[in-house]
């Protein structure tokens, strides 16, 4: 996936700041944390965010909060679950298909907390 075809329908300017957050994104193998990428960026902490918050509001990246408080973000493609270890808050990505539905509801994210295969 590139990152100019992310963005083509969404009328939003690519700048530099974005083009790294995404190509970040794009080349991660799980969820991220600003934590996680703040030593690969040169901005601050508020440009991260404002620009993770447009990339949101456009459905570009998804987000969820982990057990420790963290927000990890990932690329939206295609809808799965997330693992969360109730001992060592890692996250890690479903690759099962996430077919979970609810009437008169519209599921965003589902998140599976336990314990990981590290840990047990």
């Amino acid at each position: 996936m590139e990152i100019a075809k992310l963005i083509e329908d969404k009328n939003i300017k690519l700048t530099n700041a974005r083009r790294v957050i995404l190509n970040i994104l794009l080349n991660a193998t799980k969820p991220l944390s600003y934590e996680d990428i703040k030593l690969d960026i040169s901005m601050d902490k508020a440009t991260f965010y404002r620009n993770i918050s447009k990339f949101e509001d456009e459905h570009i990246v998804n987000s969820f909060e982990s057990n420790d408080k963290k927000r990890y973000f990932e690329i939206s493609k295609n809808k799965h679950a997330h693992f969360i270890c109730s001992l060592c808050n890692g996250v890690e990505c479903i690759n099962k298909p996430c077919d979970f539905e609810l009437d008169g509801y519209i599921v965003e994210n589902v998140i599976i907390k336990g314990i990981c295969n590290k840990c047990k």
